[in-house]
């Protein structure tokens, strides 16, 4: 930086608290950032070119660690019932104490954008202790084309080194996700894995959209030669980024989107892709990624003399991660926008083996799946879970949800029905048994499912109507085993599918009460029924 460059960041840091600060890299680009990791001994240089790192004990998100500060602004906006509260008082000892941490120490900030729509927009300085967390989200977020004139209106500070204290900052541990969403700062201490600071990200802007119109949504995104975009909803490793990373088809992004009355936008600049067991053969241009030079490599084990990776390697966690910006992805969008969604898809890992692989939905139907956002958490995704795990996470994405799910459920609901948009259930999970006696679904047979119900070549077809859930299942689709489509036939005791039916039936409807008071008619008439799967 010249002198007025540094004089005019270091002035906007001491505005945050952050002085006698050692040494300050302003948007350093990424070969800077690579070269200053390696030199910190922050990570190793893989056969290829990536950047191996690790992220120590924590190598998934900390959900039960992130809050929300609890004031007058968000009293009554933010949905307290998902979201834990700190005290606007712990929040200032703890800001205090974040940047008192700070000192003598250099610090690497980037200026980025959340959202390729320029009406919508969130510009975010991020500012980091390490120098590939810096590259990290250098690769996730969108680089502006100009930096003169940034003002932030969302500020990161992201210190791994930190260790809160939960009786001076009310937190649960030494660890701390804080966002104050008044003044859009986010405090982030005690954890490595650099995913926090993009959810950070989306948090916010799920917090900020709604009241503008627009719908946030934890999807990802592709668009074909015809203009015909879809969505693909779900959690981590349900199949968002591998799906819409479809060679026939352009990627607007693979995580994060939001649906304004100008179409669809990514949020971010770049992928965050599962890599364990990653094949090469199944996802050519996901695999590619692991061997370009700049990758951020997460928790991936390398053998240190020849640098090669092992992907099949989970020793660490099962939730290895390559992290680059979409221009790795040749059939990436290059603006991050595309046209109103002609077809919505609802992925989820059904762990129990009773959904069929794809059903069409009705707009009450796709209405209850989303506030339902029935899947199975993927091991490692979170610190704990060390296997698939039925959970309900309303909007596919709860963790991320500040507001009342109703708000984004209406806002899908009517875009949904403004446009006449195309709703599937796929699932990815297990077919012929349950997790444990039965085997993950086919990704060729998924694929050509999904190209079928893209192509519109599922409209109109015969279809049956699920005894257990009640939504319209194809009986027969080119190029797939017509005995797929039906799980019961894929069991080889259909009595256990039907106890198992019976089972993940109740689920949906003991967690679904908590939605009844708010939804409308429709949507409850919607729910699976204990007397049909009784049958």
């Amino acid at each position: 930086m010249d002198t007025a460059t540094d004089t005019l960041i270091r002035s906007e840091l001491a505005a945050l608290g952050l002085t006698w600060v050692d040494r300050i890299s302003w948007n350093a680009p990424a070969p800077v950032l690579y070269q200053e990791a390696i030199a910190r001994g922050e990570g190793m240089v893989a056969d290829g070119g990536g950047l191996v790192v690790t992220t120590g004990q924590h190598t998934g998100r900390s959900p039960n660690d992130k809050f929300v500060v609890r004031d007058e602004t968000t009293e009554h906006t933010i949905w307290w019932d998902n979201n834990k509260p700190m005290s606007r008082e712990h929040f200032e000892t703890l800001r205090k104490d974040f940047m008192a941490h700070a000192r003598l120490k250099g610090l690497y900030v980037q200026d980025l954008l959340g959202g390729a729509d320029a009406a919508y927009e969130l510009p975010t300085r991020v500012i980091t202790e390490f120098a590939w967390h810096s590259l990290f989200i250098q690769h996730l977020l969108i680089v502006p084309e100009d930096c003169t004139g940034f003002a932030p209106k969302l500020t990161i500070v992201d210190l791994p080194s930190f260790k809160a204290d939960p009786a001076r900052h009310g937190t649960r541990s030494e660890t701390v996700i804080a966002l104050d969403l008044a003044n859009g700062l986010v405090l982030i201490g005690g954890t490595q894995y650099a995913g926090e600071m993009k959810k950070s990200v989306f948090t916010v802007l799920n917090y900020l959209l709604p009241e503008q119109g627009v719908m946030p949504m934890h999807c990802s995104a592709n668009v074909g030669p015809k203009g015909d975009s879809a969505v693909f909803f779900g959690l981590s490793g349900t199949g968002k980024t591998t799906l819409s990373a479809d060679p026939s088809r352009t990627l607007v992004g693979d995580d994060e989107h939001g649906w304004s009355g100008n179409g669809i936008f990514n949020f971010e600049g770049g992928c965050y892709a599962k890599v364990i067991k990653l094949s090469k053969e199944a996802e050519p241009q996901i695999h590619a990624t692991t061997e370009m030079w700049g990758t951020v490599l997460e928790n991936v084990k390398i053998d240190p003399e020849t640098r090669k990776l092992d992907l099949h390697d989970g020793s660490l966690t099962e939730n290895t991660r390559s992290a680059y910006p979409l221009s790795a992805i040749p059939n990436a969008s290059r603006t991050g926008t595309a046209p109103i969604p002609k077809t919505i898809v609802m992925l989820t890992a059904d762990a129990f083996g009773v959904l069929p692989p794809i059903a069409k939905l009705t707009p009450a139907q796709a209405m209850y799946h989303f506030l339902s956002g029935y899947t199975a958490k993927v091991a490692g995704t979170e610190r704990g879970v060390t296997e698939p795990q039925a959970t309900f996470s309303t909007c596919f994405g709860a963790p991320f949800i500040p507001r009342d799910p109703q708000v984004y459920g209406n806002l899908l609901r009517d875009l949904m029905a403004k446009h006449d948009v195309a709703c599937y259930l796929v699932n990815t999970g297990w077919t012929g048994g349950a997790y444990g006696e039965g085997h993950r679904m086919p990704i060729k047979v998924t694929r050509a499912l999904l190209e079928a119900a893209l192509e519109g070549r599922l409209d109109g077809v015969p279809m049956r109507t699920d005894q257990n859930f009640g939504f319209a299942v194809p009986l027969a689709v080119e190029g797939v085993d017509s005995k797929i489509l039906n799980p019961r036939e894929t069991w080889s005791d259909q009595r256990s599918y039907d106890a198992m039916a019976r089972k993940v039936v109740g689920m949906f409807v003991r967690n679904f009460a908590k939605f009844e008071a708010k939804t409308s008619a429709d949507v409850k008439a919607a729910s699976p029924s204990l007397q049909i799967a009784a049958e």
